[in-house]
């Protein structure tokens, strides 16, 4: 089976934003203001369609199976979250709703808010595949430390990251449900440390 790993566009907006909500569950209507399914999926739906939010589609990758949209991630580096909640937050407010919008990751890492598989395709390997394209993204823009946050209840999910280099960094809390923090180290690609060594030199 042939998995196709792109950058979304504007246009996946619909067919993402029901994967990204079944991945995140009450955070989306925590950070929609909304509690209707289809007024979730809407919000979230114009969330990936423009560009100041998590889960814009800058931040967003999508995996394609045959021309259909299979799985998303998404991606972000912890020192961009503050502007983009704060737009959100203030989107929010011009709606009457004011929402605090927790931070996820510290400033210092790449963050994997999103791993989602349609569940017309699992058990094809394409989790790991989007999982293995965020570690490639990293390593391309320099290396450095890889995060994600997993409900603690979800014990599958964490020996599967344990398996993947994930280690346990530190209790996380969002929208007042307990998460585990966990951290892989990510090197840099060899040819940004060739690039590195001859600047040095």
């Amino acid at each position: 089976m042939d998995i196709t790993l792109r950058q979304a566009r504007p246009e996946d907006g619909t067919a993402a934003a029901p994967l990204i909500v079944n991945a995140i569950g009450d955070i989306a209507n925590h950070m929609t203001a909304q509690q209707e399914p289809q007024l979730v999926l809407a919000k979230i739906s114009d969330m990936v369609r423009g560009k100041h939010t998590r889960h814009s589609h800058r931040f967003t990758y999508i995996a394609e199976v045959q021309d259909a949209i299979a799985g998303v991630l998404v991606l972000y580096h912890g020192s961009e979250a503050e502007a983009l909640d704060r737009f959100l937050y203030d989107e929010l407010k011009k709606s009457g709703h004011d929402r605090t919008i927790e931070k996820e990751a510290h400033l210092d890492e790449w963050y994997i808010d999103t791993v989602s598989v349609d569940a017309a395709f699992q058990g094809r390997g394409i989790g790991t595949a989007l999982l293995s394209h965020a570690e490639k993204v990293v390593s391309a823009e320099g290396g450095g430390k890889l995060s994600l946050n997993v409900d603690t209840g979800k014990e599958a999910a964490i020996r599967l990251y344990q398996r993947l280099g994930y280690t346990i960094s530190e209790p996380w809390t969002i929208i007042g449900e307990p998460f585990h923090h966990m951290v892989k180290a990510i090197p840099a690609s060899p040819c940004d440390e060739a690039n590195a060594a001859m600047q040095e030199q």
